[in-house]
């Protein structure tokens, strides 16, 4: 539920503590048509009873009681429920020894006996907004720190996402710089072919073959450098009707084995490799 409506919606407790039943009487009548349910207590005593059996917003204590002073209540009560909203009602010549209770924060608010029943009511209503503030913004905190544990979650998930992710790149590239390697150290012509027979890759043994002069380069079709016999009889690799096919012929007097071979995994069918080996004239 959404925190302004509930806040809104809420029902406040007040509770009101002072030794004279005439006092609490007035604001009984002064608050009945108020939207509040209201607690009396006639000493501090009883109105820490009454915490513990209420969840009270907002505590309205006179300062001048027998037993438990008004100022050692609220102290007690902030130190107990920190959240309550705690006002204290003082006579004019008492403010002197109440200061140091304000300070401390003791006491949210005094209001000056005898009170002005109107400016009472106003005082009492901003408090309890107060109060609904304070409960706002620590609900928004709380969501708001929730929010950025997950976020942060989330970052540690991606950074260990991202660690892993770069670590396979580079035992991908390790591979492929492995693989070139091998490839180019391979002690035959290789080649690789694509699909429409052009030459994609060629190693250093295969760049020394020069067949009409003319040397084996990537870009160019094999067509252009073997005879139409040798394609023909190769070509059931490229068509997938075998997997390998190795015939002989002579390129430049020099008699050689031809492998074409198809490669499996996700290049097959459209990768092939050809492998050239002299053989005994």
């Amino acid at each position: 539920m959404n925190t302004d409506l509930k806040n809104k919606s809420m029902r406040h407790t007040v509770l009101c503590v002072d030794d004279e039943k005439e006092v609490l009487s007035s604001i009984k009548r002064l608050l009945r048509k108020e939207n509040y349910e209201l607690l009396t207590a006639l000493s501090g005593e009883e109105g820490l009873e009454l915490f513990k059996q209420h969840d009270i917003h907002l505590v309205i204590s006179d300062h001048r009681m027998s037993g438990m002073s008004g100022i050692s209540f609220l102290t007690t009560i902030k130190a107990a429920y920190p959240d309550t909203i705690r006002i204290l009602l003082t006579g004019y010549a008492e403010i002197e020894s109440i200061k140091e209770s304000i300070n401390e924060g003791n006491i949210y608010k005094f209001i000056l006996k005898p009170w002005n029943d109107d400016n009472l009511k106003i005082e009492i209503r901003k408090s309890l907004e107060q109060y609904d503030l304070i409960q706002s913004n620590r609900s928004l905190s709380e969501a708001l720190a929730k929010k950025n544990l997950e976020l942060q979650q989330i970052n540690q998930h991606l950074e260990t996402l991202i660690k892993k992710r770069t670590r396979e790149l580079e035992l991908k590239n390790q591979v492929l710089e492995l693989t070139r390697n091998i490839f180019e150290s391979l002690p035959i012509p290789v080649l690789g072919i694509s699909s429409d027979q052009t030459v994609v890759l060629i190693n250093k043994q295969a760049m020394e073959i020069h067949i009409s002069n003319q040397p084996l380069r990537i870009g160019d079709s094999i067509k252009e450098f073997f005879t139409g016999e040798i394609i023909r009889e190769i070509s059931p690799v490229f068509e997938s009707k075998c997997d390998q096919i190795t015939v002989h012929h002579k390129i430049e007097n020099q008699l050689y084995s031809i492998t074409l071979s198809s490669i499996s995994g996700q290049f097959a069918k459209s990768s092939f490799i050809l492998c050239l080996q002299k053989q005994g004239v």
